[in-house]
């Protein structure tokens, strides 16, 4: 009774050791056939792969790039015309909705990366890592002119809240501004010590603020060029920004940064006034409510 006691003993340990199981033919309970269609695919990984094919939840979709989109305009008086510039060196204005009507713009030595409509909705800008901005008459489609001068791509274009003066910002550490009207030269601002990444006019068109690579926000008179401010250092980042907003009544700069953080500047005084430091990655955008005063 030992002896068998400790044969058995030993086999199951065997089986332990071995780590498998067998299944005689009485241990079988019901036989299920299974066709191999309805089987997932096994990747590389022996995890299963599933195909879900997501909701398209888009009203309208336009498909006439031929590779990455870069930059996308919408109209601020016509709801449903939209602009869009990409790696394929084109520029497109198309309207949602509307498949049949698409307007490409010539294509350009270099791509599209950044695009603006004017406050009237009347001119539409486009700038690409050639350097070089193109104006449009938006109700005709005709080239108005082409403005040059940065030596280095476009990284942004903003218009004037009141008019069409049109602000730029380049890879050679320039802003530039012209008269798009008369397409002529107006001023160029130096000073940044690397890629100006973002900038824009104050809501009241008075000042000019820019952000670079160098970790520095400029103000600027825009109509001597003077440099009113620079901020950087502690307590403001510590890399480049990224992105730049102005509150409405012209008096804060919200920049973004490599660094994680954000820092709001007095554009009066050129001070910092606060820090919001709860982000863990680079910071790509900044958004600002808009306040609806009642009657």
């Amino acid at each position: 009774m030992n002896a068998e006691g400790e044969g058995m003993n030993n086999s199951s340990d065997d089986e332990r050791d071995e780590g498998e199981i067998y299944l005689e033919e009485n241990d079988i309970i019901d036989e299920i056939n299974v066709d191999e269609e309805d089987l997932p695919d096994v990747g590389d990984d022996n995890e299963a792969e599933y195909d879900v094919d997501e909701p398209d939840d888009s009203i309208h979709l336009f498909t006439g790039h031929q590779g990455e989109l870069y930059t996308v305009a919408s109209s601020p008086t016509d709801a449903v015309l939209v602009a869009t510039g990409g790696g394929d060196d084109k520029g497109f204005l198309w309207k949602i909705g509307q498949g049949d009507w698409a307007q490409e713009l010539p294509a350009r030595r270099d791509s599209v990366n950044s695009l603006a409509f004017s406050s009237d909705g009347q001119l539409l800008a486009s700038g690409g890592l050639d350097g070089l901005i193109q104006v449009w008459d938006v109700s005709s489609g005709s080239l108005k002119c082409t403005l040059d001068g940065p030596g280095g791509g476009i990284e942004w274009v903003k218009w004037h809240p009141r008019g069409h003066v049109l602000l730029a910002g380049s890879e050679d550490s320039t802003i530039w501004m012209w008269n798009a009207d008369k397409g002529t030269y107006l001023n160029m601002f130096s000073g940044h010590g690397g890629n100006v990444t973002c900038g824009d006019f104050t809501p009241d068109g008075k000042t000019i603020c820019s952000g670079s690579d160098d970790a520095s926000l400029r103000i600027w008179n825009p109509k001597n060029g003077e440099n009113l401010h620079v901020v950087r250092g502690h307590p403001y980042h510590t890399e480049g920004l990224t992105c730049l907003t102005i509150t409405s009544d012209s008096t804060l700069a919200i920049t973004g940064s490599k660094d994680n953080s954000v820092h709001v500047v007095n554009i009066t005084t050129g001070r910092v006034v606060t820090s919001l430091l709860a982000h863990t990655d680079s910071i790509e955008c900044i958004g600002l409510a808009q306040r609806n005063c009642g009657g």
